[in-house]
């Protein structure tokens, strides 16, 4: 909850609202993207800043529970059901969430650049995503410390952090 937005998210929000990029696809549940000013973003696996009931599915932000949560250690109980409350967050062998996955599958078809920025591109099905969008004919810039398996596919490669590569295009863009 403490958590600051980098050099590198300042610099992504920057670009949408210039028109540059058009929105965020994130693994990352932190909110750190709309923390530093990004609009459109998509969040592949939830938020943990929202919960739902796990029974009647009402949805619920997450500061309505959380503290009393790591306070107690209790589990925490929907109001109007009682049933258990689950962080909106993907768990281990959950699908992600239907509408963040199609907006995002449609970016990927629609765009003609798309910037890979801290991902090692490891977790599926998100890093399937590139692919689809290097088929539609788009090029790729990838910005991640470690290899990854679409680094000969990239038009431009940095191998350095994003808080360091995303500012640097952001001043070369103006």
């Amino acid at each position: 909850y403490s958590a600051k937005p980098n050099n590198g998210h300042i610099a992504a929000a920057q670009m949408e609202e210039r028109g540059i990029i058009k929105a965020v696809v994130t693994q990352n549940i932190d909110g750190l993207h709309q923390k530093s000013g990004s609009k459109e973003v998509i969040e592949l696996h939830g938020s943990i800043h929202t919960a739902t009931c796990s029974h009647c599915h009402q949805s619920i932000k997450a500061n309505e529970y959380l503290p009393k949560f790591i306070e107690t250690g209790q589990i925490p109980k929907c109001s109007i059901c009682k049933g258990i409350i689950k962080p909106g967050i993907t768990l281990f062998e959950e699908l992600l969430p239907m509408k963040a996955w199609q907006d995002a599958d449609r970016l990927s078809q629609e765009c003609d650049l798309m910037i890979i920025a801290g991902s090692s591109l490891e977790v599926i099905p998100a890093s399937s995503i590139p692919q689809q969008s290097i088929r539609q004919g788009a090029k790729i810039i990838i910005i991640n410390y470690s290899p990854t398996f679409l680094d000969q596919d990239a038009t431009c490669l940095f191998h350095e952090g994003i808080e360091v590569i995303l500012p640097r295009l952001n001043r070369m863009l103006l």
